[in-house]
């Protein structure tokens, strides 16, 4: 309800401007206890995955809190996880602003944000401070101006700061609004990426004495045969588990709306079904030996339900969050089937 009557405000200012409000005002409501109220009374439905335990299987996709500065208050707000980042070695602007539009007609976003964040120091200096102990995902990226044939020196940096810190670690080859990244989802490109990060986090394991799993996070933008020689690249390096999907570069379901036309990747309603369709196929492939996170268009219950009928065992939501606030948590929680005994 608080949301609801906050939103057309909100709506009124600039889309990143509203963002950071939006943050902002929910840190100050989590420290006076009211968070939990937000989102509404959901049922407890355990998920065990990866090692981890998960207190339900919704949680909130990387890129709201890309430097860790909202943890506590994201997490009381009934998320069974939370994903943090993307990160980078080095602190970077990102890209011009605007950056970031709103298209209400369609329940979209279209964000061209380019890995804006204060670097993986400041991260986990935010991490350290946080009470939350749940579960705690930390999605990595490489620095704008790092060459891509060097990319893998970012991640395998990035994946040795955060490692202690983290729950699961994301590898995130998918934006598409850093230059020339998604070609590490090409199979020569990431099957050496995943061989040198796996190597890493074998010896971070040994090093720490605790094993940390290590997802990669993928487009929807890939045909059949990209999708098959991504799998074959998890399978054959043993990467524990894959987050589908990443924005699109696709305007299906917005063209000639206003903004539609801006550069950047769209989330939202309209990745929906994309984002399922390929999920379906990607479950099919891996065939039950690596765990699927879903996202992309989750803005009502029945979207989670359609996400995990089509394979995944988690779901997490972004844009529909922006739309619908807190409340969806509870209304898809409660919206969701008995976890199994």
């Amino acid at each position: 309800m608080l949301y609801s009557l906050a939103r057309p405000l909100l709506f009124r200012m600039d889309a990143e401007a509203a963002h950071e409000l939006a943050l902002a005002s929910l840190k100050l409501i989590e420290r006076g206890g009211m968070a939990p109220l937000l989102a509404g009374a959901a049922p407890a439905q355990r998920v065990k995955l990866m090692g981890l335990e998960f207190p339900n299987a919704l949680g909130l996709a990387a890129g709201l809190d890309k430097n860790g500065e909202y943890i506590d208050a994201l997490a009381a707000l009934g998320f069974g996880f939370i994903e943090i980042g993307t990160v980078t070695p080095r602190p970077q602007p990102g890209n011009p602003k605007p950056r970031l539009f709103r298209l209400p007609e369609a329940r979209a976003l279209i964000n061209r944000m380019g890995f804006n964040n204060h670097g993986v120091e400041r991260l986990i200096a935010n991490v350290r401070r946080a009470r939350y102990r749940g579960v705690l995902g930390i999605n990595i990226g490489k620095n704008f101006d790092t060459p891509i044939e060097r990319a893998a020196d970012d991640y395998e940096l990035c994946l040795a700061k955060v490692y202690a810190h983290a729950s699961y670690v994301t590898v995130n080859v998918s934006s598409p609004n850093t230059r020339n990244l998604r070609q590490l989802q090409g199979a020569d490109e990431l099957g050496a990426l995943a061989g040198k990060l796996k190597t890493e986090q074998l010896r971070l394991a040994d090093e720490h004495g605790r094993y940390v799993p290590l997802l990669l996070k993928i487009a929807p933008d890939l045909d059949d045969a990209e999708l098959d020689a991504i799998a074959k690249c998890l399978l054959k390096h043993r990467l524990d588990g894959v987050i589908a999907t990443n924005t699109t570069v696709a305007r299906a379901g917005v063209s000639g709306l206003p903004h539609a036309g801006e550069a950047g990747g769209l989330s939202g309603a309209p990745l929906r079904d994309a984002s399922t369709a390929l999920i379906r196929k990607l479950a099919r492939l891996l065939d039950g030996r690596i765990p699927i996170i879903g996202v992309g268009g989750v803005m009502d219950a029945a979207d989670a339900r359609a996400k995990l009928a089509a394979g995944a065992s988690l779901v997490q939501i972004y844009t529909g969050f922006i739309y619908r606030g807190p409340q969806l948590i509870g209304e898809i929680l409660r919206g969701l089937p008995p976890a199994a005994p």
